[in-house]
């Protein structure tokens, strides 16, 4: 059983981190700026590594959502300001294939307001 300040950390996070894969509007700079944190760095899913610019730019300027559908995600606290937030996720991409992966996410608490520090994706075969 979750406790219940997890269970609202749980809650919390999983809505930033959705935010993130931007549901039917834009993001605009001041809040990616808001919600990546200043050394944010990612592995993507196709084992490239991105930096903040670069995330911050292709996030921007995404015109549609992406078919990207979430589950799972726990949370784990691996210090008092710093968390690891795990899910799984599908991409239904325009070919009709699906992507599946592996999602770690850290995030860190500054100012009272939680930042993306890092984020991974790993590969996953289609039967979870």
């Amino acid at each position: 059983m979750v406790a219940p300040q997890e269970s609202s950390l749980l809650a919390e996070l999983t809505a930033l981190e959705q935010e993130l894969h931007h549901p039917g509007k834009t993001c605009s700079l001041a809040r990616l700026n808001q919600l990546l944190h200043p050394e944010f760095h990612e592995i993507g899913r196709s084992g490239r590594a991105y930096d903040r610019v670069t995330v911050i730019k292709f996030l921007h300027h995404q015109m549609k959502s992406p078919s990207v559908v979430s589950d799972r995600f726990a949370v784990q606290r691996l210090a008092p300001q710093v968390v690891l937030l795990t899910f799984r996720s599908v991409n239904a991409l325009t070919s009709g294939q699906r992507e599946f992966a592996y999602r770690s996410s850290i995030w860190i608490k500054s100012n009272e307001q939680w930042q993306l520090f890092y984020h991974q994706g790993t590969p996953a075969a289609e039967s979870w």
